[in-house]
């Protein structure tokens, strides 16, 4: 198969390029350059997604075209460049207006109304309405396509820091820090991520089979506390759990999902139970693979040992200590 994946050099893109060199296919990666190399045994050409699409690569002719844009003047561009090429688009769950309702999949939960200008992702609403846009173009301009609508994508070479957290926080006792780990509202919570390696093959199988539809590209959903028992585990330690109410939690300023003073991971309740708690099952009858937690949580860990740099959100050491001593003291 010749494969063009529209970028190649950062997380699941690379990732993806990754899987469909190992599986032997003829690869070619479009990215500006600048954000790193593209991964050995795939050919990378330079453009600006800004611009034109590049005559020659539509002259090329590919079997298949993998694209992760939120940009719909960049998605335009390559349909109509390339429309006779069997499409994965990789869209976001963020396309779903409604996000209380458990168990939602593609056609039972209403989408955002579509964005077709580049407004900017200044917030998950404007994010998920262009890429509404961006999926219409590739349904209306391509004849064969897949779009996946992945939630949170986690493992190693993550650049939100988000699932990497927890491993992070499990560093720490390793390191010999308190087995007290502050733990986000009530252990019964869903929550549900993929690992990029195992959207990634999916991604390249997709393409191989010219698989059609639409699907929530996730992991079935866990239990918080088991799956933070399941990170746990695959870094090696047994922490003493702290669990904090949501109440309390934003009584001691501390942040949902991501970004400062946040604990990732943690969302609302209940007008965010049904954001990552999607119906996983078509996605798993079309090939998706999940591994265990365990071993997701095991190789970030490794990759954040190895990677000084590497981002991590979420609360620092001192206001976790700071936030475990409030509930001690509390009445």
């Amino acid at each position: 198969m010749k494969l063009l994946v529209l970028g190649g050099s950062v997380f699941l893109s690379r990732a993806t390029v990754e899987a469909a060199v190992a599986r032997g296919h003829d690869v070619v990666a479009v990215n500006r350059g600048r954000s790193g190399s593209v991964p050995a045994g795939a050919r990378h050409v330079v453009a600006d997604r800004d611009d034109d699409f590049p005559a020659g690569l539509a002259e090329e002719g590919f079997d298949a075209v993998v694209d992760v844009s939120r940009t719909p003047s960049h998605v335009r561009k390559a349909v109509y460049a390339l429309p006779g090429a069997h499409w994965v688009f990789v869209s976001t769950i963020n396309v779903y207006s409604d996000e209380s309702t458990p168990g939602g999949r593609p056609g039972t939960l209403p989408l955002r109304d579509p964005e077709f200008e580049d407004v900017g992702a200044t917030s998950p609403e404007s994010y998920g309405a262009m890429k509404v846009a961006c999926e219409e173009l590739v349904t209306a301009g391509t004849t064969s396509r897949s779009i996946v609508r992945p939630g949170l994508i986690v493992g190693p070479d993550d650049p939100t820091g988000r699932f990497t957290y927890w491993p992070a926080r499990m560093a720490r006792l390793l390191d010999g820090g308190s087995p007290d780990v502050l733990a986000p509202g009530s252990p019964t919570d869903l929550v549900q991520i993929v690992d990029v390696r195992d959207l990634a093959a999916w991604i390249v199988a997709l393409a191989e089979e010219r698989t059609e539809g639409v699907f929530d590209a996730i992991a079935p959903p866990l239990e918080i506390g088991e799956l933070l028992a399941a990170v746990a585990a695959g870094c090696g330690v047994e922490p003493r759990w702290a669990w904090m109410p949501a109440a309390e939690l934003e009584a001691n300023k501390v942040a949902p999902w991501s970004g400062e003073r946040s604990l990732p991971l943690w969302l609302p309740r209940p007008q965010y139970d049904g954001m990552a708690a999607h119906d996983a099952g078509p996605a798993l009858d079309a090939g998706l693979v999940p591994r265990t937690v365990e071993e997701t949580a095991r190789d970030t860990l490794a990759w954040l040992r190895a990677t000084p740099d590497a981002t991590v959100t979420g609360m620092t050491a001192d206001e976790e200590a700071e936030v475990l001593a409030a509930r001690l003291t509390s009445p």
